[in-house]
């Protein structure tokens, strides 16, 4: 694979950067991490996401050892050494390894790493053109009284069960409800709904606070939309005129079809007017200065 990585104070190709066996965060699922994008050689929020990566250290009393400057060296080298105009860059810390024969967190080494691989999309251009398939799946999302999901993590295994069954009902991917008759998020992406035409619903609790859902929340705002944050019972999801994702990987993404269903009765590969404006409107702002950052060409 091109890229990247950065481990042991060390830039090594991806398929060199490797961790113990015994380190908690392959054992346990005991790290936490965060994935920036570069796109046309420009980091894109990159304060947001050096934001949120610390305040998810600090949650888990995980300590990256490195100052927030060197993770932004890193992150730029990392991109600059594999020679990507179009980047995934993540940036993640594990509990490391115990002393011998320890079951005590605090006797573990904690460590730093960071990898840059080509753009990864949840859904490329082409099937973002056609639409996406989405199922409402019937595991229930990891409630945030065990697992805060606001800290990004690893603990998947409820959103991997949902893709299976999304494969199985012919869908592309989940969305899974708190248990009690609202949507959360979805592996990798957060959800929105369109209503009237002027009126955009994200769910409040139980997800990742992404940036790209950030991002649309300002977006819909300073395009003068009607933007509740707030609980999104499935049942008012599938009334929705427009449904969309928000993700890293790829922005803003139009849904199709909803269990089966064409979202607003519209044929696939047509979608409505506020999400095509939020998709223009996330990617014209890639080129804007105040959010971006062009990816350093000179060694650090």
């Amino acid at each position: 694979m091109q890229g990247c990585a950065y481990i042991d104070e060390q830039y090594v190709a991806p398929e060199d950067a490797k961790i113990s066996i015994f380190d908690w965060g392959f054992l346990h699922s005991d790290a936490t991490y965060d994935v920036a994008h570069v796109w046309q050689g420009r980091f894109f929020r990159l304060d947001d996401h050096l934001n949120r990566f610390e305040a998810s250290c600090r949650a888990l009393r995980l300590d990256p050892g490195v100052s927030r400057q060197r993770m932004r060296e890193v992150m730029h080298e990392c991109v600059r050494r594999a020679g990507l105009a179009d980047a995934y860059v993540e940036l993640l810390c594990t509990r490391g390894r115990p002393a011998p024969g320890s079951r005590d967190p605090r006797t573990c080494t904690n460590r730093f790493m960071a990898f840059a691989i080509p753009f990864v999309w949840i859904a490329d251009p082409a099937r973002q053109r056609r639409g996406i398939d989405l199922v409402v799946g019937t595991p229930q999302r990891i409630p945030p009284s065990s697992v805060d999901p606001r800290v990004k993590n690893y603990h998947w295994l409820d959103f991997v069960t949902g893709l299976f069954e999304a494969y199985e009902r012919g869908a592309e991917t989940v969305l899974l409800t708190d248990g009690a008759g609202a949507v959360t998020e979805g592996p990798g992406f957060n959800v929105f709904a369109v209503f009237g035409g002027r009126t955009v619903v994200t769910p409040e609790r139980g997800v990742l606070e992404g940036i790209s859902r950030r991002t649309v929340i300002e977006l819909a705002q300073a395009a003068g939309l009607e933007m509740q944050v707030r609980r999104l019972p499935v049942e008012e999801l599938r009334r929705a005129d427009e449904v969309f994702l928000s993700s890293t990987g790829g922005g803003v993404i139009p849904i199709a079809t909803l269990d089966g269903l064409a979202v607003g009765g519209r044929a696939r590969g047509q979608f409505g007017p506020v999400s095509e404006r939020l998709q223009a409107a996330y990617w014209a702002l890639h080129a804007d200065p105040r959010h971006t950052e062009p990816v350093r060409m000179a060694a650090a």
